[in-house]
């Protein structure tokens, strides 16, 4: 059997050391304890170690975690009661309770994988894999990550209203929710998980999860922030 090194856990510029001999939990009241945010599970995640290799589990029932590697080509969903093999050398993992957006990375001492970028951006847009985004739709996405982009280092931040976004980019409702709409509709079309509710319903926290697929997958970066101040107030356009 192939032996399993430590890993560290890097949250908020704290590092926590993960012992493969016993499991470790992440929650509201956990061996990381992520926040005292009510609608956090108090064990939501737990790392641990099982056939020579370390997995990630969802022992919650109402949330789920976004991963994904260091350069964001590879990003899976993990709904409760899933685990997941962590198979890179660095992982992000992204979550939402309530109106907050959390973020650790993982980072173990080898690999068994790596991964690099096959798409390249496409001039008068951008493109990560499949995804095309028009300028509208890529300022929409980075208006509701904000606050998640231009954090220091991996933590918490919180995801604005439809409202609070709309302001921000100098748009009707009307405008940014037909925007947020297509949006959705692009990723849902192409397999991410968790931007439709049931029966054609958009899902109620689309816009947390599309922050999440967005950050996860760098489908935006921090380098896109200056796009906010550059078009305040400027027209959608398409």
């Amino acid at each position: 059997m192939r032996v399993v090194r430590p890993l560290r856990v890097e949250y908020c510029g704290e590092w926590y050391d993960v012992d493969p001999e016993r499991t470790f939990t992440i929650g509201r009241e956990s061996d990381l304890t992520i926040d005292d945010n009510p609608y956090l599970h108090r064990t939501f995640l737990t790392l641990s170690s099982e056939f020579g290799l370390w997995w990630l589990s969802n022992v919650g029932q109402l949330l789920s975690a976004t991963v994904s590697d260091a350069t964001g080509s590879v990003q899976s969903w993990v709904a409760p009661g899933a685990k997941l093999p962590l198979v890179f050398k660095t992982v992000h993992v992204m979550f939402s309770a309530g109106a907050t957006t959390y973020d650790f990375t993982v980072h173990a001492e080898e690999d068994f994988y790596n991964t690099s970028l096959t798409a390249a951006p496409a001039e008068g847009g951008t493109t990560i894999l499949p995804v095309t985004l028009t300028t509208s739709q890529r300022l929409l996405i980075v208006a509701l990550a904000e606050h998640v982009l231009s954090q220091p280092t991996a933590g918490r931040a919180t995801v604005p209203s439809s409202a609070e976004a709309a302001a921000r980019l100098g748009w009707s409702m009307t405008t940014f929710n037909r925007k947020l709409d297509n949006v959705c509709e692009k990723l849902d079309k192409i397999g991410v998980d968790g931007l439709r509710g049931g029966r054609g319903r958009l899902a109620v926290n689309r816009r947390t999860r599309l922050v999440e697929y967005a950050v996860a997958t760098r489908l935006v970066s921090p380098d896109d922030l200056e796009l906010l101040d550059a078009d305040a107030g400027g027209s959608p356009g398409d």
